[in-house]
Formats: structure tokens, C-alpha cells, sequence
């Protein structure tokens, strides 16, 4: 390797050297470094155009990374404890189903909560695999699903012990994590990879007041959002593997659906930002703690709201809590979390990250202040203080545990047919439907429809809910198998 320092940056260096050769672009893109789009430069910059390469000898390529891709990528690799490093520019949607699909084929079974985001199912429509759902446990006061019991994932390996892998969220969106190392050892001893979706676990590796991360506990391959806490460019994600797993076989995978015009825009940012995090990673995460804990106990001290921590944990369900996440729940003053998230948007100029039936998530990240802190903690009192109303009535649950009928990518790609709604109770589903964010699917293709998941959802549009997935936009009807199927 030439690059032996984590303060080097390789990707960055080439496009540096590159900038100064005066090359004449008979190529991709045709913006030809902003010339022929000079509306785009103004609005991007310069700098930001001439850099918006395609592949070439000097830079490398991300099919078939020789030079300084591959060094950036083991430079990642070292930083993270992990044998290989994929850069992954189609996001972290791209790492998990890349993941998915070296572990499993057509009929294999996974392992895996049902609270993952789409894309893991997304990657079973397109493999054929089929799922073994360990539905997680509820916290029926705040209206979360938590994390996996044990005892439940080794009930799901004696029921299938053909099973090829288990996969984990590390943490939930609201900061949940499973006893990650328990789990790794069940899948071992049965010969099962483990999969972990650290999308938003990126911090892991870098503080060592944080939960353990997927590479550090022995899982076999981890997608990692570095665009969410680690500073690079939106898109932007790491897929991490470990020894036992075949690095070539791992990139065929990844070649199979990732884009052939690698954005340099993006390889630089992965760079760089593991840069940062390798040399300043638990002083960084440091002071985002420190911001978080602050504004937890200010919110806590407004009333009513409940920003939850680790007085969560129970040593099984919630075996670990990421205190980055700024979770509150907001039911206790009649609004939901959605209604929360509209009201800071609209009215305050605050953008947090979703809202769901009963709780906001604020994202506090690298590049927070202590000045947006304060703004976000005087609004939430504010709403209180405007807003609030009797929460009799509102809905409490947020998991409902699903009726698989069939796999998946059968129910996707069967005849199908387009039912109102309200008409569709007893029939098994074809298309997605979820809030977005966070991206975990209501209702998943292959899955029976209830009368309470319909309640659900009717719930979920009133109060605000962006509901997405299936073909109606409008979500007037709804895509269900032909009953002969």
C-alpha cells in the first residue's frame, strides 16, 4: 500500500495532482468542468466542477480500484477494524443490499427484525430470499420497536437452521441497540454471517462512550452511512467486511447494481471525512454527547416531553443506547411526533429528522452548535406552551407484527391488482407502504393486510405521515396479489 498514515487522503491527492495538469476533456461529463453549464458553476462553484470527473488512468476506477481508490479504501478499512472497505456512492441503500445479496439466493432464508429500513427487503425482491422476521419487542409507552432478544434469534436459528445469515440494525433509528456480540457468536456457531445496518452507527468506531460497533463485535460485513454522522457528502456510505468473507466475490456483487461513473465528489468526501474521523473522532463525538446530554435535560426540564436515554436499557431488548440520539417523545402534550416535526419546519425554521406517531428525532451531528441547541430546545417549549392538548384518543402503537404469506419478491412480481383501500383487509400485499422517514416499510409485498394495519396508516395520513412506497401516489388504493395466487 503507498498510503501507510491515516492523515492521507488518496482520492483527494489525485484529484489535487490532477487539477494541475491541464487536461483537455474529450469525455465525461459533458458539463466539460463547468464550461458548457455555467448556471451550475454559479450555483456550485468552480471548484466543485472541476472536480466532477469521470474515470481515468490517474484517478482510478471504482469497478476496479488499482491505485487510489484502493488505497483510500484500505486506509477506511484500518480505520474501522475491518478487513475490506467498499466506497459506496449510490448510499447506504446500495451497502445493504449488496450485503444482502452475498449472503443469500433465491430461496435462502435471513434472519432479521422487521423494523428494517425497505432496502433490506428490496434486496429480497431482487435475490428471492425469504425472510424469518424476529419481531422485535415494543415499548407500548413510548410506541417503539426496540431491539432483538436473544433468546429470539436463537428461537429463530432452531426453527431454521438452514438459515445463510442474520441481520441486525445497530442502532434503530431512536438510538436502540441489540446485544450485538451475543448475537454474532449464535450466528457463528451455526454458520450464519451476521449483517449489520449501521447507517446510523457510523460513530461506533470512533468514541469509546458509544455502543460497540458491527466490526469491533466480529460481524462479517456492516454498511455504514458515513453522510449521516461522519461528515461526507449526502449519498456517500462505507460497506465494511471482515475476514471470512471473500472481498472479490463482495465487489462482483456490488457491480451488479452500482454505477459505473463513480462520482469523484463523493469518493473525496468518504476520504476525507474518514480522514477527520480517524485522526479527531472521540474528541468530535465527544462534544456531540456532551451537546445531546445538554439538550436532553433541557427538554426534559420543558415538561411533558420525554427525551429517553439510557435509564431505557434492560441488559436484553435495549441492551445499549446511542446517547447522540436526540429521541423525544412527544405524545404527553397531545401532539404527535409528526405534528411536532410540522410545526418546527413550518414555523420555526428547524428541520429535524422525522416525526412518527409519538416521537421526533433530532439528528445532532458534527457540524451542530450550541446556538442551534438552545433554538431547538426554546421552540419545543414554545410548542408546549401553544399547542398542547389532552393526548386522550391518540393511537399508541407503532409496530404491528406482520403475517409473512409469501417471500417477498413472489408477491412483487405476481398478478396483481389495484383495490380502494378500505377493500383490501384479508388480502396479501404486492407493494410497499411506510413513512418516510424512517423508511421502515408498514407494509411489506408477501404480507397480509389487517384491519389494523388499515387503522394504522388512516392514522398516519391525518396527522401529517409521508406516505410513500406504492404506485398511487395519493394512497386512495392499494396493490394486493390475485387471489388465485
Amino acid at each position: 500500500m503507498q498510503f501507510f498514515s491515516q492523515d492521507r487522503a488518496p482520492v483527494l491527492e489525485a484529484l489535487e495532482k490532477f487539477k494541475t495538469m491541464r487536461i483537455v476533456p474529450f469525455d465525461v461529463p459533458g458539463h466539460k468542468r463547468g464550461r458548457g453549464n455555467p448556471e451550475l458553476t454559479e450555483f456550485l462553484g468552480e471548484r466543485c466542477l472541476s472536480v466532477d470527473v469521470n474515470s481515468m488512468k490517474m484517478l482510478d476506477n471504482l469497478c476496479h480500484p488499482v491505485s487510489a481508490i484502493r488505497d483510500a479504501e484500505e486506509l477506511a478499512a484500518e480505520a474501522f477494524g475491518a478487513a475490506h472497505a467498499f466506497f459506496m456512492v449510490g448510499g447506504t441503500t446500495s451497502a445493504v443490499q449488496a450485503m444482502v445479496l452475498t449472503a443469500c439466493k433465491r430461496g435462502d432464508k435471513i434472519i432479521l427484525p422487521r423494523n428494517v429500513h425497505r432496502s433490506v427487503i428490496n434486496a429480497m425482491i431482487l435475490c428471492g430470499a425469504i425472510p424469518v422476521y424476529v419481531n422485535p419487542q415494543m415499548d407500548h409507552t413510548l410506541g417503539i420497536s426496540l431491539g432483538m432478544r436473544v433468546s429470539d434469534v436463537e428461537k429463530a436459528i432452531r426453527e431454521n437452521p438452514e438459515a445463510k445469515a442474520i441481520f441486525v440494525n445497530n442502532p434503530t433509528y431512536y438510538g436502540i441497540c441489540s446485544d450485538l456480540a451475543s448475537i454474532t457468536e449464535l450466528a457463528h456457531a451455526h454458520g450464519m454471517l451476521l449483517l449489520a445496518d449501521e447507517a446510523l452507527g457510523t460513530l461506533f468506531y470512533f468514541n469509546d462512550k458509544l455502543p460497540l460497533a458491527a466490526m469491533h463485535a466480529g460481524a462479517d460485513m456492516a454498511a455504514v452511512s458515513m453522510h449521516k454522522s461522519g461528515g461526507s457528502l449526502t449519498q456517500s456510505s462505507l460497506l465494511l467486511i471482515g475476514p471470512q468473507v471473500h472481498a472479490g466475490y463482495v465487489h462482483q456483487i456490488i457491480n451488479l447494481t452500482q454505477t459505473t461513473s463513480g462520482s469523484y465528489l463523493l469518493m473525496s468526501s468518504l476520504d476525507i471525512s474518514r480522514r477527520n474521523l480517524a485522526l479527531h473522532g472521540q474528541e468530535t463525538f465527544d462534544k456531540v454527547i456532551a451537546q445531546v446530554e445538554y439538550a436532553r435535560d433541557e427538554v426534559n426540564a420543558i415538561g411533558d416531553y420525554y427525551a429517553y436515554s439510557k435509564e431505557l436499557i434492560n441488559g436484553d431488548s435495549i441492551f445499549d443506547f446511542d446517547v447522540t440520539k436526540l429521541s423525544i417523545f412527544t405524545r404527553p402534550i397531545g401532539l404527535a411526533g409528526i405534528e411536532v416535526y410540522d410545526i418546527l419546519r413550518d414555523d420555526y425554521d428547524i428541520q429535524t429528522e422525522f416525526g412518527d406517531i409519538a416521537n421526533l428525532l433530532a439528528y445532532v451531528s458534527i457540524g451542530d452548535r450550541p446556538k442551534e441547541i438552545e433554538r431547538l430546545v426554546a421552540a419545543l417549549s414554545e410548542i408546549r406552551r401553544n399547542y398542547r392538548k389532552n393526548p386522550s384518543g391518540m393511537l399508541k402503537a407503532e409496530y404491528i407484527s406482520p403475517k409473512v404469506i409469501c417471500g417477498p419478491q413472489m408477491a412483487f412480481y405476481a398478478g396483481k391488482e389495484a383495490l380502494p383501500i378500505a377493500e383490501t383487509a384479508g388480502r396479501v400485499c404486492s407493494e410497499f407502504v411506510m413513512c418516510y422517514p424512517p423508511g421502515i416499510p408498514i407494509l411489506a409485498p408477501g404480507e397480509l393486510i389487517t384491519e389494523e394495519i388499515l387503522d394504522y396508516i388512516r392514522y398516519a395520513k391525518k396527522k401529517g405521515c409521508s406516505m410513500t412506497g406504492p404506485e398511487d401516489m395519493e394512497l386512495e388504493k392499494l396493490n394486493v396479489m390475485e387471489r388465485e395466487l
